[in-house]
């Protein structure tokens, strides 16, 4: 169409003004507004509206690559930079990227175990290299922590807990939980950084018990437990930044959700060819 490019608000203009802005007569105006919508025109409400619906999601997918592949499952091929500008005419916008203080507390004298994984973030086989860290939730009620536990070869959170103190509970519970649910086999090897929670004599116990292998990242440098803090990094920008918790109960429940619900089984991951961490190890298990 000709005056295809005006806008759907501008045609809450007064008409006078609009036909004199275009140069054309008001009968002229009124065949192109009861015009039939074009094929390609219906086409892109409805791929904004599947839009809309991937971004309902716990955790808005907001990428564009991500979002086209999500849709290529649903047999919707597009392009990235067409997403991208039905997602500027709609309105949707990417959330923004946050700092984050860090939780670790490696001044200590407690022994420091050396950094045996060297930043070998891709494994072939699951349970053979989990990695952890923790980071906090901010709440009305006061900080929530929250420790993670992640197996390298599909990025599942194979472990995690939550509490309103970052003691060696918490690294505790979390590692225990992924020993409970995966049964690793022995010499499984276990990297954090250097706080005083991995270092405590409950935490080293845990790991003789069950035959783990200690590994712990150098000191003040936070790309040797990378894969820990990227996840974070989506926890945030993706949810926690975006909300105002008034209690604990109710991060605990949304953060769980998180991931259990979203992340472990709907999210993207580049590391996984682009499919969720279940469905990653689902996948090598049928190949």
């Amino acid at each position: 169409m000709k005056y295809a490019w005006i806008t759907d608000q501008a045609k809450d203009y007064p008409v006078t003004i609009l036909c004199r802005f275009m140069d054309v007569s008001r009968s002229c105006y009124y065949d192109w507004v009861s015009s039939p919508k074009t094929d390609r025109e219906k086409e892109n409400e409805a791929l904004t509206e599947q839009l809309k619906n991937c971004l309902k999601t716990v955790a808005r997918l907001m990428e564009p690559v991500v979002l086209k592949r999500k849709l290529a499952e649903k047999g919707v091929h597009i392009s990235r930079r067409r997403i991208g500008r039905l997602m500027k005419k709609a309105g949707l916008f990417c959330k923004t990227k946050r700092r984050f203080k860090a939780t670790t507390n490696s001044k200590h004298n407690k022994r420091i175990s050396p950094n045996l994984l060297e930043r070998e973030f891709t494994v072939s086989q699951p349970d053979r290299y989990y990695v952890g860290d923790i980071t906090y939730i901010a709440t009305k009620e006061g900080w929530l922590y929250l420790a993670v536990v992640i197996d390298l070869f599909s990025r599942q959170i194979v472990g995690w807990s939550m509490d309103e103190r970052m003691k060696a509970k918490l690294v505790n519970d979390a590692l225990l939980m992924a020993i409970w649910k995966r049964k690793p086999m022995d010499g499984l090897l276990w990297h954090t950084d250097r706080g005083s929670q991995y270092a405590s004599d409950s935490h080293r116990k845990i790991l003789s018990d069950h035959n783990i292998i200690q590994s712990m990242s150098r000191k003040g440098n936070c790309w040797d437990n990378a894969v820990s803090e990227s996840f974070f990094h989506s926890l945030k920008t993706e949810l926690t930044h975006h909300c105002r918790f008034k209690t604990r109960v109710e991060a605990k429940q949304a953060t769980f959700e998180y991931i259990e619900v979203f992340y472990n089984r709907e999210r993207l991951h580049s590391a996984n060819d682009y499919l969720s961490p279940v469905d990653y190890e689902i996948q090598q298990e049928i190949a």
